[in-house]
């Protein structure tokens, strides 16, 4: 939501949306900051965000920009600071800051941090980065930005960034964060959408930015587990307790060995559907 949009603001809160990303970056132009900075701190501390997480993108550091942001906002407490095009040092300098001003305005709940890797560096160093700091929530590819760094042509089909979403998905998983992927674009092709939502799942992500409203729900679906998951999971958990109490360790489910990896993923389905209040 770009934050000098007073309407987008007050509506931010019941699109849906497990989280929303008040900007102060791309979406504000130059002369706009100072007001945008002023809606996005007003507007965290007078709307009712209680159903849905707050992340807030700062400016990138080496902007002239990025400390007042910082300096607006932290004391209203957002859930999150999103970093753009992040590397290791930035996320130094971001971290130093706000633990200044957390102690400054005395605030016991640390804000988190959700890093934006959008250029061949940020992609590459990625590991690096995310060594930088305890408070990193998760990570999101900025494709657009990725692609233009790169010099190539950013397609719907996506093939060209299929090394960077394979990168952040996976670094993601080994510091047990989130991995969102990259926004689709075209806001009316929804079977898109849904193809390209389901191709980041199937790579390991477990979220995706979106930029329009009517998106939510088809990601909803993608990252949902489905009935039939449900039931699956279910009853393998059953059977296992089966297994358990003959002192098997391994056991068959329709026609196939199920061991301890089947097993871990139908009790992260079961967690999750429960989280969703699907079962």
């Amino acid at each position: 939501m770009p934050g000098n949009n007073p309407a987008m603001l007050l509506s931010s809160s019941v699109l849906g949306a497990d989280s929303v990303i008040l900007d102060l970056e791309d979406a504000v132009a130059l002369n706009q900051k100072d007001s945008a900075r002023i809606l996005v701190r007003e507007a965290i501390k007078n709307l009712d965000f209680s159903n849905v997480e707050v992340m807030v993108r700062i400016n990138p550091v080496g902007t002239p920009y990025w400390k007042e942001d910082l300096q607006q906002i932290i004391p209203v407490k957002p859930d999150i600071i999103m970093i753009p095009k992040a590397t290791k040092d930035d996320v130094i300098a971001v971290e130093k800051l706000v633990k200044e001003l957390e102690q400054q305005h005395q605030l016991s709940t640390p804000v988190r941090f959700v890093l934006i890797a959008e250029t061949a560096y940020g992609v590459e160093t990625i590991v690096d980065t995310l060594k930088a700091s305890q408070r990193i929530d998760g990570v999101l590819l900025g494709a657009e930005d990725f692609t233009t760094d790169m010099e190539i042509m950013r397609t719907k089909e996506g093939q060209e960034i299929e090394y960077a979403r394979n990168k952040i998905a996976i670094s993601a998983k080994a510091f047990n964060i989130q991995a969102i992927d990259t926004p689709f674009t075209d806001v009316n092709d929804f079977e898109g959408l849904k193809k390209d939502t389901q191709h980041a799942k199937a790579l390991g992500f477990t979220s995706k930015a979106l930029i329009n409203p009517r998106q939510v729900d088809v990601v909803h679906e993608v990252f949902s587990p489905s009935e039939e998951e449900i039931n699956n999971a279910k009853a393998i958990l059953l059977e296992q307790e089966k297994a358990l109490s003959k002192g098997l360790g391994v056991f068959s489910f329709k026609g196939k060995m199920v061991d301890q990896p089947i097993i871990v993923r139908a009790q992260k389905t079961m967690q999750l559907a429960r989280k969703l209040g699907l079962e």
